[in-house]
């Protein structure tokens, strides 16, 4: 239920962003990432608290998308190791010290934990849940709803302690999204359906203001021989059926090679039973298939060999190092590439790829050393969190912007050792002004700019600069303050992405190469969305 009440709400917990630029954003990655861990809770065996919420924190970990899904994984996984091994009925009490235990776990991974975010929030809600358990008599209920109260407190508050808040007129969008969820988790305790709900009625509206993909692997799952419980996969067709098999016994054979192994799959169409069973006794899952007819198109796999032939095969083609990337458009990915990226995963201001994604990323280039550049703000989090589950030597560089990211891609030489790659790559993309060029998605007010829905807006360094209608006029102001503010400017990059054309960058070129002699001009496609220009300042 907090998952559907998310997804209905998210549209509107992404219009509480403080910077209006149309990025995919707080609501969308908090509900993406509930998805993961509802899909993971639907696989689960069992049903007892402890298995759903390991479950939930598993899912929510590779699933989880942005800062917001970062530190909601981390609550769900704090709270799953909190009523670890305590049995299947949740007291007041384990609730309570639950959510203790998840606000603990998401004040942990955030590097600098500030207040009147969604962290507050979360703490808020935990202090709310602990004094009602104390309470004489208390129930679930009764700690569900003091956190509610508490969160409600904790995010009218969040203005106040972060100022750009207050500026914007707006709540911390991931404090909402949290307490949406735990509404959900309200109803669901009240034993309302989804389908049966009126989800309008728990809409985020104005009221909510200052003023009132995955891969299927799991990212951590056994790479080792030894960590392999069962080694054999069998496949094979049952055909020409005894004439006395009845469903009952196919489903007798189903719970024999349960009981054996695992991944088992038993599937009976027109006479014919299609079977698949993971076990360490092959010969034992040939032997109850003859039970009921005849073998067809037999297959044993020894997986421990496979998984040793695979394991040689990646040593021998494992590099010393590797650069991983994040970015969206053909030109600005071919790039990466021709500057020795290895691997570009796909997202950005449109889409922060989860940890999950990050994690196999990390795999799939298969290095002993591997640079990761986030190239923005919103992904570092979850690239950190992936180095953490990782099997090889991962350095996050914090970049927070696509430029920065192409510009550290300069200092990298396949050839030089880590530390002069790290040191390198850091100077580069420290020395670099990014500058980019979007629209604004809202009417708002921020650093003093009003700023009205479809303006033109200018950023430099991911901080609002220029405010217009036209985007050659605001482009090409946005480029002269960047000159200005680099000392000795002698190289500027300009990348073109989806508003704008080949032509009105050309235009843009010539018009700066004639009143700035001394510098060049860099423009080429970036093809990114939603951006009209990215901008580079060396």
């Amino acid at each position: 239920m907090g998952a559907a009440l998310l997804e209905h709400n998210k549209a509107a917990i992404d219009a509480m962003n403080v910077f209006p630029v149309p990025d995919g954003d707080t609501g969308t990655n908090m509900s993406m990432t509930m998805q993961r861990a509802v899909a993971e809770i639907r696989a689960c065996e069992s049903d007892t608290a402890e298995a759903v919420a390991a479950a939930a924190s598993l899912g929510a970990l590779k699933g989880a998308r942005g800062n917001s899904g970062v530190i909601l994984s981390q609550i769900f996984r704090g709270i799953s190791q909190s009523i670890k091994g305590k049995g299947d009925i949740i007291t007041a009490e384990m609730l309570a010290e639950a959510m203790r235990s998840g606000t603990e776990a998401a004040y942990k991974a955030v590097m600098r934990p500030k207040e009147g975010t969604m962290l507050t929030v979360a703490r808020f809600m935990a202090d709310a849940g602990q004094k009602a358990a104390s309470a004489r008599g208390a129930e679930v209920f009764d700690v569900l709803d003091a956190m509610i109260e508490g969160g409600d407190a904790a995010l009218k508050k969040t203005p106040e302690m972060l100022p750009v808040l207050k500026e914007a007129g707006v709540l911390d969008s991931g404090g909402t999204g949290l307490l949406t969820i735990f509404r959900g988790f309200v109803l669901a305790a009240n034993g309302e359906e989804p389908e049966d709900l009126d989800l309008s009625a728990f809409a985020v509206t104005e009221a909510s203001s200052a003023e009132d993909y995955s891969s299927n692997d799991d990212i951590i799952s056994a790479t080792n021989v030894e960590d392999i419980k069962f080694g054999y996969c069998s496949e094979m067709f049952i055909i020409h059926l005894h004439d006395d098999v009845t469903e009952t016994d196919i489903d007798r054979f189903r719970d024999k090679l349960c009981r054996l192994g695992d991944s088992v799959v038993v599937v009976h169409d027109s006479g014919i039973i299609k079977v698949h069973a993971h076990s360490n006794a092959p010969g034992k899952v040939i032997q109850f298939a003859l039970q009921l007819g005849e073998i067809d198109k037999l297959k044993v796999d020894n997986m421990r060999e496979q998984n040793r032939q695979l394991h040689e095969k990646k040593l021998r083609e494992r590099k010393e190092q590797a650069v991983i990337a994040v970015s969206a458009g053909e030109g600005l990915e071919a790039d990466f590439k021709e500057l020795g990226v290895s691997f570009i995963i796909s997202g950005g201001q449109t889409m922060n790829p989860s940890i999950d994604v990050i994690a196999q990323a990390v795999k799939k280039v298969n290095a002993n050393t591997v640079f990761i550049l986030p190239n923005n703000s919103n992904i570092i989090l979850a690239a950190q969190q992936a180095a953490s589950v990782s099997d090889c030597r991962v350095i996050v560089l914090p970049t927070k912007t696509v430029m920065q990211g192409i510009s550290a891609m300069t200092g990298f030489n396949p050839d030089s050792s880590v530390e002069e790659n790290e040191a390198n790559m850091t100077e580069c993309f420290g020395n670099v002004i990014s500058g980019s060029v979007t629209y604004a998605v809202r009417d708002t007010s921020f650093e003093g700019n009003t700023i009205h829905a479809n303006d033109i807006i200018g950023l430099v360094d991911n901080k609002i600069v220029e405010v217009g209608s036209d985007v050659a006029v605001c482009t090409r102001s946005l480029i002269e303050r960047m000159i200005s503010m680099k000392e000795d400017c002698g190289f500027v990059s300009v990348y073109w992405g989806e508003g704008a054309s080949e032509e009105s960058a050309q235009m843009l070129f010539d018009d700066l190469s004639a009143a700035y002699p001394d510098i060049e001009f860099m423009v080429r496609p970036g093809g990114q969305p939603l951006y009209y220009y990215f901008v580079s300042a060396e």
